[in-house]
């Protein structure tokens, strides 16, 4: 059971008019304390939508910082207001907000401390409509990141994800890039302090709303997340060091 426990789930937001309604009404509010939206400077209505379906709390970004810098943002957001478990949840739909409740038991009981909403776990990727050329970058990515931080995720690139405070608190995000990778340099920062990391199965929905990079960001976000890795690998071996594993 969740006992006095302060739940807030973030929404890092660009261009989410059309799909934050829907998210926003599978929130199960019977535990959710708090909902934050950070909008990165979007091109349509996604502030006034927020405040229309009641969000609270809003944070507006003058200029676009990307998706690393939201989610900075939407961290520093959840600090302040106490918050024990902190879920990130994508307010394009992609990923259902059903599985708020499970995410935040294993927390709040003390299980594990961090909680992924896997894709790649069953069968869901490929029949939520995720395009082949991505499941299989996905795939060679989390083998190669498994092999040389000696870990066993099923994916490293979910956007679902769920810490206790005390995880938050002790990795510096601010250290990380503001683009995509931040995710992977996030949870590899948790590895290198110790935290272990639970994954649960997580339906996935691809459609023509839902948020998405081209083949060449995701060229880039490839390279980067490798990089994260052999920095992991070598700051391990005490052969170099890196400012996000300080």
């Amino acid at each position: 059971m969740i006992h006095n426990k302060t739940i807030t789930v973030v929404l890092p937001a660009y261009n989410a008019e059309l799909t934050l309604e829907r998210t926003y009404n599978e929130i199960p509010f019977d535990i959710v304390d708090h909902v934050i939206l950070v909008d990165d400077n979007s091109r349509d209505n996604t502030v006034e939508k927020a405040k229309e379906l009641g969000i609270k709390h809003i944070v507006k970004h003058e200029k676009n910082r990307g998706y690393g810098g939201n989610q900075k943002s939407c961290y520093d957001k959840a600090l302040a207001l106490n918050s024990d478990i902190v879920i990130m949840l994508h307010p394009d739909y992609q990923y259902t907000p059903k599985l708020l409740h499970s995410m935040s038991y294993m927390i709040a009981n003390e299980v594990y401390p961090v909680v992924l909403g896997s894709r790649i776990l069953g069968r869901g990727a490929l029949r939520g409509g995720m395009p082949v050329y991505k499941y299989i970058a996905n795939r060679i990515l989390t083998l190669t990141q498994n092999f040389l931080m000696r870990q066993k995720l099923s994916e490293y690139h979910t956007g679902y994800r769920a810490f206790s405070k005390e995880a938050l608190q002790a990795v510096d995000y601010h250290a990380n890039s503001e683009d995509f990778v931040f995710d992977n340099q996030m949870l590899a920062q948790l590895f290198f302090k110790g935290f272990e990391i639970a994954e649960m199965t997580c339906p996935t929905k691809y459609f023509k709303e839902a948020s998405s990079i081209n083949i060449l960001r995701s060229m880039k976000y490839g390279f980067g997340v490798l990089g994260v890795a052999f920095a992991y690998r070598l700051q391990k071996w005490h052969l170099a060091k890196f400012r996000i594993f300080a």
